[in-house]
């Protein structure tokens, strides 16, 4: 692939400003030095190899994701087949199998999409998540909705998560009992990747229509999937824009040269600022609503691949930085104090979008108190207040980057999210640890089974003992 420099022949690349890191700006006590760059340059290059050779391989399945053609017509022949044929688009799933599809829809579609008469949506439906069980949000949701104007998109790559396949009983009994048994491959798109388990036997057995999740492709790399590009394209996004990003930061990413790869020098930056200066918390702070959910998909991302307790060498490690949400500007008011005089534990990636493509002129005041406001507007407000809060942590020497970009579209989304793909990977080779796997999650859904089905195993001695014994500690 021929590699070219976007920054220069493409206006709408997104950019990484890292000057917030390094100590010439916020001093030596966490600010991180050009040699010190340097001595990871060994480190790196051994990464770069590890990750050339996993995508070569196919073990990196989500590097291939951009260039699947055929996946991405038959996405868009199939929501083109029932994007106006519904009131409702419910999507079933949970952790990667949703998370991924959510950020796509609120980072693209309006915020007010499911408040909008049909007409002013362009004939798609309404979007609904449910991507968590709990009774209350479930029980108002499919109470809302109309079993026969609805398609519900079950996503779940296993075809066995517990919490997602409850769903699935639950809206698979409410469309036989009200629609007819007959009803399910009318009202059932199912998303899975296992063709052992029951889930994709019924969905052949009842013609509902299957989408496949790659082997090779975990939950949490998997919104480039029709995990993700399924929701976007019933939504009405533009998913081909949305890959041609992908393909974009696939182009920039593929350089071994730190600082000229913005997904390779920022992961660098953070296991530099983890394992050197101590800033083990890894906050991330979009200025802009629509981006919010990113940082809900990101902290998946970042926590479930980097937090291991082995590294691939066998040496306990116990690594990983932990991901914290925050919002720009409302965090100002809530969060900004603890970022600016507390613990030197922390470093902010802000999320900053140079054209919002809304503005909202400020109204001359009478009173002088307010005059300073008058003839600026609510956009220049909003990136004024980020590069404000920006200086202000670089003057007490607290370590922040920018992801910078030029406006919100699929094609600027397609490369953010395909750029974090890549520094996540990249910062697991520096810490030689695994970035697919998730052996901490196991434990706990092995004893959801066993509680659930009343077996009884020898692992869960403790747990039976707090569970049975430990009511005394409760006040």
């Amino acid at each position: 692939m021929q590699s070219r420099n976007p920054l220069q022949t493409d206006n709408k690349a997104i950019k990484l400003d890292y000057s917030g890191m390094m100590s010439e700006f916020i001093g030596s006590h966490k600010g991180i030095t050009p040699e010190e760059i340097d001595e990871l340059v060994s480190t790196a290059k051994a990464a770069v190899e590890k990750i050339d050779e996993k995508r070569d391989s196919g073990e990196y399945g989500f590097y291939l994701l951009p260039y699947d053609s055929a996946t991405t017509d038959e996405v868009l022949h199939l929501s083109e087949t029932y994007q106006r044929t519904f009131d409702d688009f419910v999507v079933l799933g949970i952790g990667g199998s949703a998370l991924g599809a959510k950020t796509l829809f609120q980072s693209l579609c309006s915020p007010i999409h499911n408040l909008l008469p049909l007409e002013e949506r362009n004939g798609v439906p309404r979007i609904h998540f449910l991507d968590n069980i709990d009774p209350v949000t479930m029980k108002f949701l499919l109470n809302y909705v109309n079993p026969r104007k609805t398609l519900f998109n079950l996503i779940t790559k296993s075809g066995k998560t517990v919490e997602t396949i409850s769903q699935f009983l639950i809206v698979r009994k409410i469309i036989e009992d009200k629609l007819g048994k007959q009803s399910a491959s009318e009202h059932l798109v199912i998303t899975t990747g296992d063709k052992s388990s029951s889930l994709y036997k019924f969905a052949q057995k009842n013609n509902c229509p299957l989408l496949d999740i790659p082997e090779n492709v975990g939950g949490r790399y998997s919104v480039l999937s029709p995990v993700g590009l399924f929701p976007a394209a019933i939504a009405g996004i533009d998913i081909r824009e949305l890959l041609a990003g992908a393909r974009l930061m696939d182009d920039r990413t593929r350089t071994g040269n730190l600082r000229q790869n913005p997904a390779y020098m920022s992961g660098a930056l953070h296991y530099l600022a983890d394992t050197r200066k101590g800033l083990n918390i890894a906050v991330m702070m979009p200025y802009s609503d629509a981006l919010y959910q990113v940082v809900y998909w990101f902290r998946q991302l970042w926590a479930e691949s980097l937090g291991k307790k082995m590294m691939v060498s066998g040496k306990m490690v116990n690594s990983g930085q932990t991901p914290v949400a925050a919002l720009g500007v409302t965090d100002q008011h809530s969060q900004l104090q603890l970022y600016t005089e507390g613990p030197f534990d922390k470093m902010i990636t802000f999320l900053k979008v140079e054209n919002h493509g809304n503005n909202i002129e400020i109204p001359e005041s009478p009173e002088d108190e307010y005059s300073y406001l008058s003839g600026h507007g609510i956009e220049e407000l909003i990136n004024i207040e980020m590069e404000s809060t920006r200086i202000a942590l670089t003057e007490v020497g607290r370590s922040t980057m920018s992801l910078v970009l030029p406006e919100i579209s699929a094609f600027t989304v397609g490369q953010l999210l395909f750029l974090l793909e890549v520094q996540t990977v990249f910062t697991a080779g520096l810490y030689d640890i695994n970035p697919l796997d998730q052996p901490g999650v196991e434990a706990s859904k092995q004893y959801i089974k066993n509680m659930l089905s009343g077996e009884k195993s020898a692992d869960m001695t403790v747990s039976r003992k707090i569970l049975n014994t430990g009511r005394e500690y409760i006040i």
